[in-house]
């Protein structure tokens, strides 16, 4: 029976991105087919509605984008772990109150989501904005 003989792979033109680390031309680049989930048109719009900006690059509103959503994903993971000690699957607006209160770093939160949740929440359960809200007009809730 003759010896296997290990035969020397080709590698690509330098080290491959080491743990935790993306290549350069990976899944977070603005062309790529992950993208942003976030629509990059509704950012930018968002954007643009700041008076002390004047120009958006595509770059500049898919990083917003992707911040936003790591943003969303960290403050969602932090409060799942109250709905889950309440033996519950779905969060629940005191559990992302509770992970308000709890981490310091989304101290600045603290007092400014009643009125951003109570929209959220009556999009997420079909209700569109109530006559009540209708005034704030946002490139983000364009529902009204």
């Amino acid at each position: 029976m003759a010896a296997a003989v290990p035969v020397p792979v080709p590698e690509a033109a330098g080290p491959g991105p080491g743990p935790g680390e993306e290549a350069a031309a990976g899944p977070l680049c603005p062309g790529s087919a992950r993208g942003a989930r976030l629509p990059l048109a509704r950012v930018k719009a968002l954007v643009k509605a700041d008076p002390d900006v004047s120009l958006a690059s595509h770059e500049a509103v898919f990083v917003l984008a992707r911040a936003a959503e790591l943003f969303v994903e960290t403050i969602a993971k932090d409060a799942y772990v109250y709905a889950q000690q309440g033996k519950r699957k779905t969060l629940q607006r005191k559990d992302l109150d509770n992970a308000i209160e709890a981490i310091d770093e989304f101290a600045f939160l603290e007092g400014e989501l009643l009125l951003g949740f109570s929209i959220l929440c009556d999009l997420l359960h079909g209700g569109g904005l109530g006559k009540e809200l209708s005034p704030l007009q946002s490139p983000l809730f364009p529902y009204h």
